[in-house]
């Protein structure tokens, strides 16, 4: 997927202004409870390394975050400061790189994007965390990152992508898990460009690249199967955040999920659509902050807040989103050089929101 840096830009039918019409919630769990009076105090963040801090916080709330790339570790990165529960929805329909032979070898998910998570919320201290983003740079396994090679070989070991997921959590010990979009590969496609041109594109890496509009993306097969625990970790959330990225080939291939969208529409979290923070090219070239949200609506995912960086190059028009029955929130949440999201500060703002 690409680059946050590059792409951090970060990324059904649209819906109807105010969004009565959902389906009644069904019965949950008990869940954990916000104190009553307001929103929960906000929790102190802790000063270090900020890409690598944060528990679980006993009593904190669950938290939900779908992407895929840079944008969702960066997610990830600011959520585990202040959630009691993390977990990480991963698209896995790269095609590209390491991921791309990974998948055309041995038949698995795209293994890159899951890496990223990982290391994301992986313990400082581990050497783990470092190996598994080491990259070969000659022979046979030139290019590979370490981590997407000890994937692959923990799932042919345990005979379960899911399974090895569990234990290269345990081996990075990480703050949260981290769940592949679906249990199967899936191959990318959109609709690109209008009138008689219009045409379909296949492959994310092609996707990524088109120069025409896209309009929108599909999985294939359309009827892929979620994992079994997203659905019932976002049935339990108390937030769920759509996380910044690549909006067409990291994000959208999530929500194309149809029990992934069944799931966000009952779900009683606060549903979250955190945009980036400027263009990526060609992929999201001549969309401005509310283009990305109706994109999102469009694949037929519910947002009730959308967040936003306050002086964003991607201009947002409030009146056009609160028309959608989505509510607009800006904060000042990218960092220094305004490509990426600071994490003490993206984390401030998400928790606000609970």
């Amino acid at each position: 997927m690409a680059d946050e840096q590059n792409a951090d830009p970060s990324g059904g039918h649209p819906q109807t202004p105010g969004q009565g019409n959902r389906p009644a919630p069904a019965p949950a769990p008990t869940r954990i409870r916000r104190p009553t009076g307001g929103r929960r105090p906000l929790t102190p963040l802790p000063k270090g390394d900020p890409w690598a801090l944060g528990g679980p916080l006993p009593g904190g709330p669950a938290v939900v975050a779908l992407g895929g790339g840079h944008g969702l570790a960066t997610t990830l990165a600011a959520v585990r400061r202040y959630a009691g529960s993390v977990t990480a929805v991963v698209s896995v329909a790269d095609d590209g790189g390491s991921s791309g032979r990974l998948r055309e070898a041995h038949g698995v998910p795209a293994p890159g994007d899951l890496r990223k998570c990982l290391v994301a919320l992986a313990a400082s201290d581990t050497v783990w965390r470092e190996a598994f983003e080491h990259r070969f740079r000659a022979g046979d396994l030139d290019g590979h990152a370490l981590g997407n090679l000890i994937l692959v070989g923990l799932a042919q070991v345990l005979g379960d992508f899911g399974r090895a997921l569990e234990e290269a959590g345990r081996l990075l010990e990480c703050a949260g898990r981290v769940l592949p979009a679906t249990t199967d590969p899936v191959v990318l496609t959109a609709d690109a460009g209008d009138g008689p041109g219009a045409e379909a594109v296949e492959g994310q890496v092609a996707v990524s690249n088109s120069m025409d509009r896209i309009r929108r993306v599909h999985i294939v097969p359309e009827d892929a199967k979620a994992h079994p625990d997203v659905t019932a970790a976002i049935e339990m959330a108390d937030q769920v955040i759509l996380a910044p990225g690549s909006l067409f080939t990291s994000l959208a291939p999530v929500l194309c999920v149809p029990a992934i969208r069944e799931a966000l529409a009952v779900t009683r979290a606060r549903v979250v659509h955190v945009c980036n923070l400027q263009p990526q090219v060609p992929e999201t070239l001549g969309l401005d902050a509310t283009d990305h949200l109706r994109a999102v609506l469009d694949h037929g995912a519910r947002v009730d807040t959308f967040l936003y960086h306050l002086g964003s190059d991607l201009a947002t028009d409030e009146i056009a989103i609160r028309a959608l029955g989505v509510e607009p929130v800006a904060a000042d949440v990218a960092g220094p050089n305004g490509h990426v999201h600071d994490p003490g500060a993206f984390a401030k703002a998400l928790e606000g929101l609970l």
